[in-house]
């Protein structure tokens, strides 16, 4: 995330590599003050595989419909309202509990199953570091990486699970973990966030 994305913007993509399972791809947001965000985009197919293994378990937590909502009725930003985000655990912003979100979250629509729909989930909370905040102040995501370990069981009720946690916090900058599982437990994103902090 290099600068604002305003005005007329425009994507540029091209392919920077293509193998046999796998593609590169570099994508550019350019707005009226020049280059927005840079992306690097890798796609790999599936391939059969002699071994099988992941060590991202899933909190024991309550079920969604026994939690309360994270946003009161008409709070947060405007993009919210198109989330059911419920508290699973964790804190608030401006609460001074220890910087850590954990969530149950989904779209309201339940045609909202694309990839980019499941990564908008990850990407719907404020930052952990804002549980320490003395006030609302601004905040900018820097950099994000973001790894696609699974896809969500199309049949399911689309809840996920979802842990953020601010690892460091200061000098006006915030790194954060975040993960995401279905409502059965299995991982579907593994990432991490560079975030500034403006208080």
């Amino acid at each position: 995330f290099i600068g604002p994305a305003a005005g007329e913007l425009a994507i540029e993509a091209r392919v920077l590599r293509q193998g046999k399972s796998t593609l590169f791809v570099g994508v550019d947001l350019v707005g009226e003050q020049g280059l927005a965000t840079r992306a690097i985009l890798t796609f790999g197919a599936s391939r059969d595989s002699l071994i099988a293994y992941r060590d991202l378990p899933c909190p024991a937590v309550a079920p969604a419909a026994d939690c309360e909502f994270f946003f009161p009725p008409g709070a947060g930003p405007g993009f919210s309202g198109q989330f059911e985000v419920k508290m699973a655990g964790g804190a608030r912003p401006l609460s001074g509990q220890p910087p850590e979100y954990l969530l149950w979250i989904r779209h309201r629509d339940p045609a909202a199953r694309s990839l980019a729909a499941l990564v908008a989930l990850a990407d719907t909370p404020p930052p952990p570091a804002m549980t320490l905040f003395p006030k609302f102040g601004p905040i900018s995501t820097m950099t994000w990486s973001i790894d696609i370990v699974g896809l969500p069981d199309p049949a399911d009720d689309g809840w996920c699970l979802l842990r953020s946690t601010a690892e460091t916090i200061g000098e006006g900058y915030s790194t954060q973990a975040m993960m995401l599982w279905d409502a059965a437990g299995r991982p579907l994103i593994a990432a991490r966030q560079n975030v500034a902090v403006f208080v």
